[in-house]
């Protein structure tokens, strides 16, 4: 969604209780994204309720310049279906 820049998709996969507003989603979409490196897994079966994926994600800033978040993520899911629901505290 992200590297497709699909803010709706975004809104529709992100939990209800905790995703922000379509004007904000759509602002982060149009981030220059380069790629997603995941590192682990927890969970996310098809018998689980919960998951989490630690990653990391590049994508370049206004001048160019490549950068990189590191985040674990919480995933519910809704109606059956897998939804974002938050970043871990780190």
């Amino acid at each position: 969604a992200y590297v497709r820049r699909d803010g709706d998709y975004l809104y529709k996969t992100w939990a209800s209780s905790t995703r922000p507003s379509k004007a904000s989603l759509k602002q982060l979409a149009a981030t220059d994204w380069q790629g997603l490196t995941v590192i682990r897994t927890e969970r996310g079966g098809a018998d689980d309720s919960t998951g989490v994926v630690e990653f990391i994600a590049h994508w370049r800033d206004e001048q160019g310049n490549l950068q990189e978040m590191h985040e674990v993520s919480e995933f519910v899911r809704e109606k059956g279906r897998w939804v974002y629901l938050k970043a871990q505290a780190s």
